[in-house]
């Protein structure tokens, strides 16, 4: 890890146009220094995943197999990010701060209660989830109903992959515990272990298998166990291993369900949007579903990378800002935050979008997956790609709600954004024929409309006070991402004959464009006046 220099981040700060007397300066190069941390893990990770689903998709081909396995995954995924890594979490993480700065001696207790509750929750979930899959799969999945090999797939996956939810939001509320304590190296790294396990599986255990697919379902389920047991030796030195305890009236369990309820929607509105379209895309001609899938793990590079990173790394840092009431320091970490997914998020609009399918080309295109595919899923990519930074915005501004324990505002929000979803994706899939790409789009506004009606929420309850430099920051941001078109729009022509070229020879087209295109992008920010290099020393 790099070593970050105060005096470096005051340079930074002020080519943001931020004030060198801000007392939260200190605290925001410690969350800098954290979020790289995570990031370099999640970025390790990004790219086991990516690698995973080359070989599962190269596998596969998007083909009923396919179609199957990420529309059911999609199921206990949900319900993962909502009961765990989302709502959960963003519950979990304010109450457990509350406890170290108010009551330090009942933490213990405070975890051993809010594991039993979640633990007896996820309990309940799964065996109705393994004793009616069918209706699982006919509420989540109508389209497949219809097609019986689909249907008995569907049926047979599910019930082997749906245990995963409970392991893995055991991992997840280990993560929560951790990252209260500064610790956010192993819950950035735990997903690791997933994709290995998957790769693993599709490798070497899939030929064995008449249908390949139950080999990477298998797969799945192996990864939530070894999650969960390199989590135990960490929890135990800190002293602070779970003990299952059930005492629903324990005011630290109340006061989490009391957050989580509503953060159910609220901190899973992309994840309730992503089942929406889930439903709909299993109604759409074979090979949607993949398209799709194929397209929003592209999007999941930057967006797990840097703004689930960022996420993770504030929110403890927010809760304590409220515990001890420090409005000032409070918004300007907000303001930070905002600053950097612009930053990082706004050149990785025009890169995904500009480059859409030739990266799919290069990453996707062999075995069963063919170059229809690639088109096709290069369509919604973009229109995904549109809605990138919004999506990194979400998990920046919800989390700043649930850290002052109000999680109502974001919930009526995502209820808005998810009727309009949609509206959106009906609208724009069938009643226009988009199909997927529709459906895309449709999460993309949705994503917008959520931003806008948060910030406008802070803005108004004077909780966020945007710090001065805005209009420069723009513009420094406008000259170098127009450059970035540029470049990419005359080198980037090359791409029409990438079908001609090696496999090697791919790779080196994409990985110079990259590059390339991110000096660019610096070297205009430095023109500008604002000092990259002054991020880190």
């Amino acid at each position: 890890m790099h070593q970050f220099s105060l005096n470096g981040f005051y340079t930074f700060r002020r080519g943001l146009g931020l004030s060198q007397d801000d007392p939260s300066q200190k605290k925001s190069l410690k969350l800098l220094a954290s979020s790289g941390l995570v990031s370099f893990w999640t970025f390790v990770s990004r790219i086991l995943g990516l690698i995973r689903d080359i070989v599962i998709t190269g596998l596969l081909g998007a083909g009923v197999a396919l179609d199957t396995f990420v529309v059911i995954m999609k199921i206990p995924s949900v319900f993962r990010r909502l009961f765990a890594e989302g709502a959960f979490n963003q519950a979990f993480v304010p109450v457990l701060s509350e406890y170290k700065e108010d009551n330090p001696n009942q933490i213990k207790n405070l975890i051993n209660n809010t594991f039993g509750a979640l633990s007896a929750i996820l309990l309940l979930v799964t065996t109705l989830a393994l004793l009616f899959t069918p209706i699982f799969v006919m509420i989540f999945a109508p389209g497949f109903y219809v097609e019986p090999l689909k249907k008995d797939l569907a049926i047979d996956i599910l019930q082997i992959t749906f245990p995963y939810l409970f392991l893995v939001s055991l991992v997840a509320f280990s993560g929560s515990i951790l990252n209260s304590y500064q610790k956010f190296s192993l819950p950035a790294l735990t997903p690791l272990f997933y994709n290995l396990s998957l790769i693993a599986a599709a490798v070497w255990f899939a030929p064995k298998f008449e249908l390949p697919i139950y080999a990477i379902a298998w797969g799945v389920f192996a990864a939530g166990i070894i999650q969960v047991l390199i989590q135990i030796p960490t929890l135990v030195s800190m002293g602070l291993l779970p003990k299952f305890k059930l005492n629903m009236s324990h005011p630290g369990v109340k006061k989490v369900m009391y957050l989580m309820i509503p953060g159910i929607i609220a901190g899973g509105v992309s994840q309730i949007n992503m089942l929406v379209d889930t439903i709909l895309a299993s109604l759409l001609p074979t090979g949607s579903p993949s398209w799709l899938y194929v397209s929003d793990r592209l999007m999941q590079l930057p967006l797990g990378i840097f703004a689930i990173a960022i996420g993770t790394v504030i929110l403890p840092r927010l809760s304590s800002l409220f515990v001890i009431e420090d409005k000032t320091s409070f918004s300007n970490t907000l303001d930070w935050s905002i600053r950097l997914i612009l930053l990082i998020g706004i050149p990785a609009v025009v890169g995904l979008i500009m480059l859409a399918e030739p990266i799919i080309l290069i990453l996707f295109e062999r075995g069963a997956f063919n170059s229809q595919d690639s088109l096709q899923a290069s369509y919604s990519l973009i229109a995904l790609a549109f809605g990138l930074v919004a999506f990194m915005l979400i998990k920046i501004l919800t989390p700043s709600f649930f850290a002052r324990q109000e999680p109502k505002k974001p919930m009526y929000v995502a209820l808005a954004s998810m009727i309009l979803n949609a509206f959106l994706a009906w609208f724009l899939g069938f009643n226009l024929s988009y199909g997927h790409v529709g459906l895309a789009l449709a999460s993309s506004i949705s994503a917008f409309f959520t931003v806008l009606t948060l910030l406008i929420l802070l803005k108004r309850d004077d909780v966020y006070r945007p710090s001065e430099g805005w209009l420069i920051f723009w513009l420094r941001l406008v000259f170098a991402s127009l450059l970035l078109v540029l470049f990419l729009s005359f080198f980037g022509q090359e791409a029409a004959y990438l079908r001609n070229y090696s496999d090697f020879e791919q790779i080196f087209f994409l990985l110079k464009m990259i590059i390339i295109g991110i000096g660019l992008y610096l070297i205009a920010l430095r023109l500008t006046g604002l000092k990259i290099k002054s991020f880190v020393n």
